[in-house]
């Protein structure tokens, strides 16, 4: 395949360098994992990998601070990874949860959260209430481009996930920016009510 050409999805210099796929809206017996990026790359024989890039206060930007109903500027914990899959970078998640809130808890600690980000919110007494995922594709930011060693004119896929607890508190965002080259987006639909 050419893709150069419309739909292609690529910037013309040829094959990605790996393909992963993202399944829209998240399956939850694949958001329950201990790593929703491991488990999705091992259903498809990649070797994945991450790495914490950075955990600690930021300032929340725009669409980050309207999910958590803060101001935008105000501080977030943030934990930021870098997603590999064979080797070749694909994605940059970060998880943002509220300062007054999770500030003094083990999400705000540099290591990975064992066994997962899920049970450690359940044990913070959040039960699960519902979610609410977008996605827009733009050109990355710099440190986007170098982070994913993307090529000149390259974009990328943003899904963002917002997750509320049943009382409606705003729980967690997951923020994922993916190598629009290096991704295919499935849309999981209602069993038995796919259709063209």
């Amino acid at each position: 395949m050419d893709d150069s050409k419309p739909g292609g999805g690529g910037s013309g210099a040829g094959a990605p360098r790996v393909l992963v796929r993202r399944a829209l809206p998240t399956e939850p017996a694949v958001r329950g994992s201990a790593s929703l990026f491991l488990a999705e790359a091992r259903r498809q024989g990649l070797n994945a990998g991450r790495r914490m890039l950075y955990v600690g206060l930021e300032p929340a930007g725009d669409q980050v601070a309207a999910c958590l109903r803060v101001e935008p500027g105000a501080d977030v914990v943030a934990r930021r990874k870098l997603m590999t899959a064979d080797d070749v970078p694909v994605r940059i998640a970060t998880s943002y949860f509220r300062a007054d809130l999770f500030g003094g808890t083990r999400l705000a600690e540099p290591e990975f959260v064992r066994p997962s980000l899920q049970s450690a919110l359940t044990a913070l007494g959040h039960a699960f209430g519902r979610a609410e995922e977008s996605l827009i594709a733009r050109p990355p930011t710099p440190f986007e481009r170098e982070t994913l060693e993307l090529d000149a004119g390259e974009w990328v896929v943003v899904v963002v996930r917002a997750s509320y607890s049943a009382e409606d508190v705003p729980v967690h965002v997951l923020e994922t920016i993916c190598a629009a080259s290096r991704h295919v987006f499935t849309i999981a639909q209602v069993s038995g009510h796919d259709e063209f």
